[in-house]
């Protein structure tokens, strides 16, 4: 399918990774629906690429809400008529001790990390395996911490955990529909969720260290590189992250 017919939705649009992938996927011909918490940030975003509305929908959308991402898959078959790209972008952490971190944390970060990713990939899938021509691709933001925590994030660790878990499993289960699915591990990428990084963020050790970050671009590149393969090519996993970052290794 020629790219300038493509129709990708990425959520958690209006703002960091989220958006700077929106205006590659534009640039590389795709229709692109935003959807977000947010209107504002969506509305500023189509004003700010300068795209037609015929190539846009903006959905303000809670992804823990099964309601709101049934009406955001709904409306953009309604509009494209099928869904070829989804990025699962959207997402939050909550830094606290483990045992300090509140009921309520907990389940924002997981019923937005992780159910919100799972409702959005079961409506792509229910798409994806119907529509014709058959299939498409599926993106999960994953995590350096899919892998190693940090410090007072537990939440947000086991969402990630969570995430890798579930982008396997949907690998699995699309393979015979034509449907992939890989996942994106971001490490550092300079957004506002990263800012105190050059202020300098709690280490394994107990110190404090600034630690260096990375164009959110590199990323987005990535993962416009992942939704312009062809089908039959698969990216499980890759990861995308500043090279001094405390990861490799023991530091």
């Amino acid at each position: 399918m020629n790219l300038t017919s493509r129709i990708a939705i990425v959520t958690g649009a209006g703002t960091g990774i989220g958006k700077r992938t929106s205006l590659l996927l534009w640039e590389a011909g795709y229709s692109v629906v935003l959807a977000g918490r947010r209107v504002e940030p969506l509305e500023q975003l189509v004003q700010e690429a300068g795209v037609s509305h015929a190539r846009t929908l903006v959905m303000p959308t809670d992804v823990s809400d099964p309601a709101a991402v049934s009406a955001l898959f709904a409306a953009t078959v309604d509009k494209f008529g099928r869904l070829d790209v989804l990025f699962n972008n959207a997402g939050v952490g909550a830094a606290a001790p483990l045992e300090e971190l509140s009921y309520a944390q907990w389940r924002t970060v997981l019923d937005t990390c992780v159910t919100g990713t799972f409702l959005c990939t079961q409506q792509a899938f229910r798409i994806m395996k119907q529509q014709d021509p058959r299939g498409g691709r599926i993106i999960n933001n994953g995590s350096i911490s899919a892998h190693t925590p940090r410090p007072n994030a537990t939440a947000y660790t086991a969402a990630k955990h969570a995430i890798t878990g579930l982008t396997k499993s949907t690998a699995l289960d699309g393979r015979r529909f034509d449907i992939t699915c890989g996942q994106i591990d971001i490490g550092n990428a300079a957004t506002d969720m990263t800012a105190r990084m050059k202020t300098g963020v709690l280490q394994a050790n107990g110190t404090l260290a600034v630690e260096p970050t990375i164009d959110a671009d590199h990323v987005a590149r990535a993962v416009l590189y992942m939704a312009n393969l062809p089908l039959d090519v698969s990216v499980p996993f890759i990861t995308v992250m500043a090279t001094g970052m405390p990861y490799i290794g023991r530091g």
